[in-house]
């Protein structure tokens, strides 16, 4: 497969994987809004904070070092020591979900018995349904290698709307049962998704006519079950370094990401926090986790870039080059128009206690962090693909000292300025990153003639326009936000969407490259699609 047709594989993962957040977004606020007429919010509250942190922290530190491990250098490898490898997921899980389940339910505050019953239950229960998740992770991580793009789509979608039907029929019916109601729908979505990668897979591999069994490294579904390969050697043990060395990582990041058990922020921060990090969720996760994959196919670790395929190496730094260009002014954008609509915003979502008090400034510093959190997704995503174990645990020293540093920043800056203060930590946490990443972005491609940094730089026009939009937004916001009345704020909502148009037209005329790059790649569907 072509450096060309991996990337439309890779745009092609990146669009549905947004499709999919969006969608599944829309589901958890129908479903939270039907739910609450029938249960407390309190036990509501412990699922999509508690439960859902506790099945999303076992997962993560169970499977991500795997996963960016396995899927660099598909083509170079012995797939059966791959997935041998991969199935040490699962008791990683069982490890994980055990020692977390038992933080969950002895150090950590255990909600009043009487208004929010069963919780053990339901952190037993989503602990296992995150074990049976990493059941799949062997045939997740075949299809992501080989862009099975429809795969992903179907299981995914199928799980999470069967997911949500039973826990509409569930809180319908049987309202008393409570935590068991999610626990149970958890462990049942679990169960479909995996079932749905076991029996494609299955049904695949039973078919000799297929077309994809030509590329895939098995020809019977056993052959994903651990195994002795030819060589008798179980895993590769270049791999499962590789995959210490990110574990490494991994652990520092979640300590990193979850800084904020260390002080004490209320609960508007929560709220902001939820709604900033939507975006991030919605937009660059997906686009990050895609590329990722794009980057691991086509570079080879270890290897400098002019000893590389040239043409790979071209398209790679032309495709870094377009993504840094996308996430700068879809972060510039967010951080502009989220400086004079976050009073708005609160106000609709939340009323005058959100939009009178602290709200609108730690709503508009988090809209930088938005920027920041972009542009570091997609560094992050190009480094860790490229990067060797031995550059990787330099660059996870570096972690361990801005671990140290940013908690300490987050302590200070808390006492000093409040929330205010935890986010501009986060700022700190995420410009030395990106830093660490710009430098090895630059050493990497410093004897070649390319220069995909380049896509860090806007043409004065734009940033002009950019800079005349959030003059103009925020005197509007100073005389028709947020006390005049709602003919007011529309007035406001329209000066901005007539700025908002002004800027993307402005970066449409001026940024030609980079709308060639979206239209060519995220807007036409290919006919050469052979493997989704």
């Amino acid at each position: 497969m072509g450096s060309q047709e991996v990337l439309g594989q890779a745009a092609r993962l990146a669009s549905s994987g947004l499709i999919l957040q969006v969608l599944f977004r829309l589901i958890t606020f129908v479903l939270n809004a039907f739910i609450l007429r029938f249960l407390s919010k309190e036990i509501v509250g412990v699922v999509n904070v508690r439960l859902t942190l506790l099945y999303s922290t076992t997962l993560f530190l169970a499977r991500e070092a795997f996963r960016r491990a396995c899927l660099s250098g598909v083509t170079q490898r012995d797939w059966s020591q791959t997935l041998n490898l991969l199935w040490l997921t699962v008791p990683l899980g069982v490890f994980w979900s055990l020692f977390l389940g038992w933080v969950w339910l002895q150090l950590l505050e255990v909600p009043d018995p009487h208004v929010v019953p069963h919780y053990a239950t339901g952190v037993v229960l989503f602990g296992l349904s995150a074990v049976v998740e990493l059941l799949g992770e062997p045939f997740w991580v075949l299809a992501q290698a080989h862009m099975f793009v429809k795969l992903k789509v179907i299981a995914e979608s199928l799980s999470v709307i069967l997911k949500s039907i039973l826990t509409a029929f569930l809180v319908l019916w049987l309202p008393h049962w409570g935590l068991y109601i999610f626990s149970l729908a958890q462990l049942f979505y679990t169960t479909v998704l995996v079932l749905c990668y076991v029996i494609y897979f299955t049904k695949l591999l039973s078919s000799p006519e297929s077309t994809k069994l030509q590329t895939l490294p098995v020809s019977r579904i056993t052959d994903l079950l651990p195994n002795i390969t030819r060589s008798g050697a179980l895993i590769n043990w270049k791999e499962a370094k590789l995959t210490w060395s990110f574990f490494k990582q991994s652990f520092l990041k979640q300590i990193l990401t979850e800084g904020k058990l260390t002080v004490t922020l209320n609960g508007v921060y929560d709220i902001v926090n939820n709604l900033g990090s939507l975006v991030a969720r919605l937009i660059f996760q997906p686009i990050e986790e895609s590329f990722y994959i794009f980057f691991a196919k086509v570079l080879e670790r270890e290897k400098d870039a002019t000893l590389q395929k040239q043409e790979d190496v071209a398209v790679a730094a032309a495709v870094l080059e377009s993504l840094l260009k996308l996430a700068l002014l879809a972060g510039l954008t967010i951080t502009v128009f989220g400086f004079a609509y976050s009073q708005l915003a609160l106000d609709i979502y939340g009323g005058d206690m959100l939009s009178s008090g602290s709200g609108p400034v730690l709503l508009r510093s988090y809209c930088f962090y938005v920027l920041l959190l972009a542009i570091n997704g997609v560094t992050e995503c190009f480094t860790f693909a490229a990067m060797s174990k031995e550059e990787v645990d330099r660059y996870n020293f570096v972690m361990l000292a801005l671990s140290s540093s940013f908690l300490v920043l987050s302590y200070l800056l808390t006492r000093w300025c409040g929330s205010v203060g935890f986010i501009l930590a986060n700022c700190f946490n995420m410009g030395i990153r990106i830093t660490q990443s710009l430098c090895f972005i630059h050493r990497y491609y410093r004897r070649s003639p390319h220069r995909p940094l380049a896509g860090l730089h806007l043409s004065p026009f734009l940033l002009g326009t950019f800079a005349l939009s959030g003059g103009v937004t925020a005197v509007s916001e100073v005389f028709l936000c947020c006390e005049q009345g709602w003919p007011a704020r529309l007035a406001h909502i329209a000066v901005g969407a007539f700025c908002l148009g002004a800027t993307l037209g402005t970066a449409f005329l001026t940024e030609t490259k980079l709308i060639h790059f979206l239209r060519t790649q995220l807007g036409v569907p290919r006919r050469t699609n052979k493997m989704t």
